[in-house]
């Protein structure tokens, strides 16, 4: 009698092999939902609002304004025309070539396509570059033929809006600027010294200048010049 009472109470294999499957189910159900909300909801809301808290204009972008207008970014170089304003980092950035959207053309700063050349040390086209740029930097700036060039001022970085530029790039171009705005070299140093950029830490990185942040500081100057 115990052993058909006991034998009547087990559950059929199938059924209980669903009834498995279905905590399983539910258990990887709640567990998807629950990594959703942790990782798709309450980790990028606890980043943002520390964030904003502690470090709002990095957080927004650090955008710089004007007048009421945001003329840039911090972190986002671009292109400068004239004698007048230091120039920034070749760009290599691409984009759609108006005339054809099937094929791309180069589009420098370009900031929707952030992107380097991706040529190796070996590649001809990058040593062709090189040179190209050398000649234009030297000629620009006044330089003798064989001058000796800073890499960054013939090479792209690799995400192609590099903002900065070495303080050695920077003094080379000091003397064409100071003679476009007709002033003295030792006033445009010190603008250069003023918005170079030490080694974060003391240690990591290179010292570097802004080049929008050391444009905007010389439309500023020459501004207040006008007023006076």
């Amino acid at each position: 009698m115990n052993t058909l009472v006991q034998s009547k109470s087990l559950p059929a294999n199938g059924t209980h092999k669903a009834s498995t499957g279905m905590q399983v189910l539910m258990s990887s159900a709640r567990a998807a939902v629950a990594l959703c909300l942790v990782t798709g909801v309450a980790y990028p809301l606890a980043t943002t609002v520390v964030a904003q808290l502690a470090l709002p204009h990095q957080a927004a972008g650090s955008l710089i304004e004007r007048d009421g207008r945001v003329v840039g970014s911090a972190l986002v170089g671009q292109a400068f025309e004239g004698a007048k304003y230091f120039q920034g980092r070749p760009s290599a950035t691409t984009g759609p070539d108006p005339a054809n959207p099937e094929h791309t053309i180069s589009q420098p700063y370009n900031p929707l396509l952030s992107a380097g050349s991706n040529q190796g040390a070996t590649n001809s086209q990058l040593a062709s570059d090189a040179r190209e740029r050398a000649i234009a930097y030297r000629q620009a700036n006044r330089l003798h033929a064989d001058a000796l060039v800073p890499v960054d001022a013939v090479t792209a970085s690799a995400s192609g809006l590099d903002p900065h530029i070495s303080v050695a790039n920077a003094r080379l171009q000091t003397a064409r600027v100071a003679a476009a705005r007709n002033l003295s070299e030792a006033r445009v140093a010190a603008l250069v010294d003023a918005h170079t950029a030490q080694r974060a830490l003391w240690v990591l990185g290179e010292p570097r200048v802004n080049v929008l942040q050391l444009n905007l500081a010389l439309d500023d100057q020459a501004q207040a010049a006008r007023k006076e």
